[in-house]
């Protein structure tokens, strides 16, 4: 069975964090392999003093559903220690929130897909640990996705973000443990950074096989079957399709009042796209776009992860709809996670490229070609800090 970093650190504690004041940063998917919260193992043991909580977006129990929704810390009501925001009015954590730490601990399950912000999270942590001259620990947890290709466009310095803060691809491979690596690399080579890898994990592996309890790591993150397409999918933020926010199967279904499911499943038939399949499927969202009218729609049921290029396989979606509804279909407006300028698009897939390509129906062919000619610069750094063998 896989260990996650967070049960090797308790197994052994390091000497240089014995009897130190230690920031933690968490959300409700932060157990060890018996579903122990961190917080409570942390707060329990006797060398290690908790000083400090802080939680992402989302909230440290996965309270606040939508994205935009933020939320604020306080003191914690049983163990007395403050709890602070990083989805509120910073995303930073700032100089007075790390005053008399000695330590962070940064322990959040990752989804593989750079829209996440999770990662971005842990860049901001980095940064302002750094600056207050405090080391931080990364406890590694599984890319649930892992097995999955390269995918998408890469991002463009000029539309970093809050969902997206490094020269990479929408879906990238990484562990969490690995990003801290790459960023320290590409963004803070002299930080004190340190990371407690996992054991019996390798890249191909789907969460499964792992032998690990699943936490919902965000409200519309379910099951490992939503992660899977959801580097995709999530592109559907931007547009006034639904990505199934508001039903049980977010970012697998997909749909809108004005498009013809089977004119779509057709057109995604034509494409022979590969490891999926996609079944009609109607639904009502009760939150979130088209609130309470009935949407066509299809879901993709993902036949082999290995073989599943989730963002390819949206683009096509995008394509046939935007063919089929070119009067109806809509990119959405600013704003969007904080970027009040750009489109919301462009900041999700990378630049202006994929969604002028949509624009112009440019085939999916050369879409893929563009892509994966831009990974070269992207592999150097990810073969460099890649800790994890591709098999077992």
């Amino acid at each position: 069975m896989t260990r996650f970093g967070l049960d090797c650190f308790i197994e052994n504690i390091p000497s240089s964090l014995k009897g130190k004041r230690i920031g933690v940063v968490c959300h409700a998917a932060s157990v060890d392999s018996n579903i122990s919260h961190i917080i409570d193992i942390v707060a329990k043991h006797p060398d290690l003093k908790l000083a400090a909580i802080f939680g992402p977006q989302h909230g440290i129990y996965g309270q606040t559903q939508d994205n935009m929704i933020e939320w604020e810390g306080g003191i914690h009501p049983e163990l007395k220690v403050p709890v602070f925001s990083l989805y509120g009015k910073v995303r930073k954590p700032s100089p007075p929130m790390l005053e008399g730490l000695d330590a962070m601990v940064f322990d959040i399950q990752d989804v593989g897909a750079r829209p996440y912000t999770y990662v971005w999270t842990l860049k901001l942590c980095m940064e302002a640990c750094m600056e207050k001259g405090l080391p931080l620990w990364v406890l590694d947890r599984p890319n649930p996705i892992g097995c999955v290709p390269f995918d998408g466009p890469m991002l463009s310095p000029d539309y970093f973000s809050f969902v997206g803060g490094a020269q990479i691809p929408l879906c990238h491979r990484m562990t969490m443990g690995e990003m801290a690596l790459m960023l320290k690399k590409c963004y803070f080579p002299e930080f004190e950074l340190e990371v407690v890898w996992m054991k019996n994990w390798w890249r191909s592996s789907l969460w499964p096989q792992t032998g690990l309890p699943w936490v919902l790591p965000s409200p519309n993150m379910p099951t490992v079957d939503t992660a899977v397409v959801y580097p995709g999918m999530v592109l559907l933020e931007a547009t006034n399709m639904s990505e199934g926010r508001g039903t049980t199967r977010p970012f697998e279904i997909s749909g809108a009042p004005y498009v013809n499911s089977r004119r779509l499943i057709q057109s995604l038939s034509n494409q022979k796209l590969s490891g999926c399949l996609f079944r009609e499927h109607g639904f009502i969202p009760t939150f979130q776009k088209w609130q309470g009218q009935y949407c066509n729609g299809i879901q993709i049921h993902v036949t082999s992860a290995s073989d599943f290029y989730p963002v390819l396989t949206t683009v096509a979606v995008l394509k046939a709809v935007l063919n089929d509804n070119s009067d109806e279909f809509m990119f959405k407006d600013p704003p969007y996670e904080y970027e009040t300028v750009k489109m919301p698009f462009d900041i999700l897939s990378g630049d202006s490229t994929l969604r002028t390509s949509l624009l112009d129906n440019k085939p999916l062919a050369e879409i893929k070609a563009q892509w994966q000619q831009s990974y070269k610069p992207y592999f150097d750094i990810f073969n460099s800090v890649a800790h994890y063998p591709e098999h077992i």
